[in-house]
């Protein structure tokens, strides 16, 4: 039973709750023929049939686990990306400790201008005593 199209007098009325917000979802046409169906053979609504089996795929949807911060695991990514590809540029027979501080600094950037960085936190201002 869709919640468009032809009514007569026999069709259930909608219970408007106000309750739960309004999502417009936009469907193909097929799918949209699909979720009617099964609306049909569960007597029950469109937007019903759509939250009953969104709440269906979630049950068995892989777990999401959400980053603690996804801004600060999207940067640690980026910065493993870029040391990655310094070190296929440096020099194999520089040794390990020069090999470091190169990757360091073009990593953070020059000390003078740590304080510039919105990345890193920031010293706390010292109080004089």
């Amino acid at each position: 039973m869709s919640d468009f199209g032809d009514r007569d007098s026999t069709s259930p009325v909608r219970r408007r709750t106000g309750v739960d917000p309004i999502s417009a979802v936009k469907m193909p046409e097929r799918l949209t023929e699909a979720v009617d169906a099964w609306a049909e053979a569960h007597r029950l609504t469109r937007s019903d049939a759509i939250c009953k089996l969104i709440e269906l795929g979630l049950k068995f949807a892989p777990p999401v686990v959400p980053s603690v911060h996804p801004v600060a695991s999207d940067a640690t990514r980026i910065e493993e990306i870029a040391v990655h590809e310094i070190e296929t540029l440096l020099d194999p027979a520089l040794p390990e400790d020069e090999r470091e501080r190169r990757i360091r600094r073009l990593t953070e950037g020059p000390p003078e201008f740590s304080h510039e960085r919105i990345d890193l936190p920031k010293d706390p201002p010292k109080h004089r005593t």
